[in-house]
């Protein structure tokens, strides 16, 4: 419950107010690690960096005016992909933010870096654990955008965003089948 009390919160409060940011620019959405945020170990669950990932990723296009451009289109993202590396755990009551930005395009999807960043002993940002998204854009009476027109009605300059060849690489080897494809069940 207290993720949708979040989400609204930063949809409704925190991003109208940020500052606008261009389609490449780095968003920073700020938190607090809260009790309902813990495992059993008493730092923030592993699972709860991923929804923490999806408040500051509508916080990213509500503030560089993706949000717009999906109302507009009739368009939704989804996450077809993640992975995260996590470097040191965040406690109960400690603030932190999410650096968030688009990096890239591949033939099929956006791909977006988020950084969970936290102030070390000489004030300078530290990350503490970083993640990849590879999203796909949907419209919602049906089917995919396709990158091309996703790019030409966003503005978005593809030269400016390069996605590193690590990053592609990953997207390419964790694809599953199309959904109008068979995807069985088989362990070799």
């Amino acid at each position: 419950m207290h993720m949708l009390f979040r989400t609204f919160w930063h949809l409704w409060f925190v991003a109208p107010r940020g500052r606008r940011l261009g389609f490449g620019d780095v968003s920073r959405s700020r938190f607090r690690v809260w009790p309902t945020d813990l495992d059993v170990l008493r730092h923030m669950n592993n699972g709860k960096y991923l929804s923490v990932m999806d408040v500051a990723r509508f916080d990213l296009i509500q503030r560089n005016g993706v949000v717009d451009l999906f109302k507009r289109e009739g368009w939704y993202s989804v996450v077809v992909g993640q992975t995260i590396s996590y470097r040191k755990s965040l406690n109960p009551w400690m603030r932190f933010w999410i650096e968030s930005r688009i990096l890239g395009f591949d033939d099929q999807a956006v791909f977006i870096e988020q950084r969970f960043v936290r102030p070390d002993a000489q004030g300078r940002a530290e990350v503490y654990a970083r993640a990849v998204v590879r999203g796909r854009i949907l419209r919602r009476d049906g089917g995919t955008v396709p990158v091309p027109e996703v790019i030409e009605k966003s503005g978005a300059d593809p030269d400016r965003l390069r996605v590193p060849e690590d990053v592609l690489a990953w997207g390419r080897a964790s694809r599953l089948p199309s959904t109008r494809a068979a995807a069985p069940s088989v362990w070799s």
